[in-house]
């Protein structure tokens, strides 16, 4: 008999967390943090399975919602394989060690400023985990490239198939023997857009017997890539007329590069202005540097066209700020600039020491190129808000504030729809996972009415028999 948990991307967007039972072995897919603002508490509590009897973690993908939660995971006792693609481990030791760090300076930082005000918050004082914690993982890392059948217990096997939403994401295929046959379970993980630039479209696939798609857009369209280079292009263009900072809270890993690509197409069809471009991240310069260093990862015909057989991801006047001191002289730069910095929802990480320094000036632009997820400030800045609390103090919003949802990893609604409808053997039943409550519900109402699939939505913490 095999069973299936939610422990999390059910009827959310983070923490994806699949806890899959056989009578053979435990399997986890994903190990992500939550990052809305509500569900935070839950990293914090204890996880609802005994960690050490989990036989091996399997990784759709490097983002912090669905690796994020691993140091912890170890800390508790989990010490079997964490299976994923190359690129996805290069970029797992780079996320976590970025993601510890942040938990060390955020849980020192609250604990100075409550000491000062006499309070206390609601997330204790101590990091959730620390550099060390992140560093025990690293030894448990297994990886597979795409299409590699790896057995994993003695009845179940997994397969990797590119997903196409950032370097070395996945698909996963897992095979479970059973006494009447062979089970098969598909998670999508983050399924990718068609035509990405810097990426395959995502792979398809023969069937499966139980589907677990994610649902971020599923009820919503992206603008065409088309319209999308266009705002970006006018957004740059208008702001540095008006002399101001065009600041985009971004994700490091995918967002930055992708930005970096369309900033060299923008300039070498001076369509933009030549202005100064900060990659204000440590991590988007290392992420990038992995990119660099998987070319048969990526959409090589795409790449070849543009960089001419140099890296696509420099051109004058692109400036990486690796070091504090950098980063703060950002500040002092007189004139237009695109300042790229994370996170990308604004819950952590240089973007908020900009956003203090930009977002009452009526002649910059904030633009968000990137989900953001409820709760989180990116959330709270898209609705426009008269002044909002940054690193504990209030400000009045004058920038604008501009979003470009053509940059989405992401597939839309039209996009997961295509891509179900290349399935040739129906699924048995599909789970719609990995979205807020209404575009889950949304998304399995049109794959009920598009093809009659028998579909659910799943609640956290429940566990269905498959």
């Amino acid at each position: 008999m095999t069973t299936i948990t939610f422990l999390g991307g059910a009827r959310s967007v983070t923490g994806s967390r699949f806890l899959v039972r056989d009578d053979g072995g435990c399997f986890l897919v994903d190990c992500g943090l939550f990052q809305e603002r509500e569900l935070r508490s839950r990293n914090w509590e204890e996880f609802p399975f005994p960690p050490r009897q989990i036989d091996a973690v399997i990784l759709t993908h490097a983002h912090i919602d669905h690796c994020g939660y691993l140091p912890k995971l170890v800390r508790e006792g989990f010490s079997g394989q964490i299976y994923c693609t190359p690129p996805t481990a290069e970029i797992l030791r780079i996320a976590l060690l970025d993601s510890a760090k942040i938990h060390e300076e955020d849980a020192a930082y609250k604990k100075r400023r409550h000491e000062k005000e006499k309070r206390k918050g609601p997330y204790p004082e101590v990091p959730l985990y620390t550099v060390a914690d992140a560093e025990a993982v690293f030894p448990l890392l297994a990886t597979a490239p795409y299409h590699e059948e790896v057995k994993i217990s003695p009845r179940a096997a997994l397969t990797f198939r590119d997903a196409g939403h950032i370097i070395g994401s996945s698909l996963v295929e897992l095979k479970i023997e059973e006494e009447g046959g062979v089970k098969s379970l598909l998670f999508t993980g983050d399924l990718g857009r068609k035509l990405n630039p810097l990426l395959n479209s995502p792979e398809r696939v023969e069937g499966t017997d139980y589907l677990f798609i994610e649902s971020t857009y599923g009820d919503r369209l992206h603008e065409s890539n088309r319209e999308a280079i266009d705002k970006f292009r006018r957004v740059i263009v208008e702001t540095a007329e008006r002399g101001g900072k065009v600041v985009i809270p971004t994700f490091a890993i995918e967002r930055a590069q992708e930005l970096i690509y369309f900033i060299k197409l923008l300039r070498q069809e001076e369509k933009i202005p030549a202005l100064d471009c900060f990659i204000d991240s440590p991590m988007a310069i290392d992420i990038t540097g992995i990119y660099n260093s998987f070319p048969d990862y990526l959409n090589g015909a795409s790449l070849e066209q543009l960089s001419g057989g140099g890296s696509p991801f420099s051109f004058p006047l692109l400036n990486m700020t690796r070091g504090t001191k950098d980063s703060i002289a950002i500040n002092s730069h007189q004139g237009p600039a695109i300042i790229m910095a994370g996170s990308g929802m604004c819950t952590g990480g240089r973007i908020k020491h900009h956003l203090v320094q930009n977002i009452s000036r009526p002649e910059s632009t904030v633009l968000f190129v990137g989900y953001q997820a409820r709760g989180t400030l990116g959330r709270i800045l898209l609705e426009r808000p008269p002044e909002a609390r940054i690193l504990g103090k209030i400000y009045p919003v004058r920038a604008r504030i501009e979003k470009i949802n053509g940059f989405s990893a992401h597939a839309d609604r039209d996009g997961i729809i295509d891509w179900l409808e290349k399935i040739p053997r129906p699924p048995k039943k599909v789970f719609v996972v990995h979205g807020e409550e209404e575009s889950s519900l949304a998304l399995a109402e049109t794959i009920r009415t598009r093809f009659g699939w028998e579909t659910a939505v799943p609640s956290y913490r429940e566990t269905l028999v498959l």
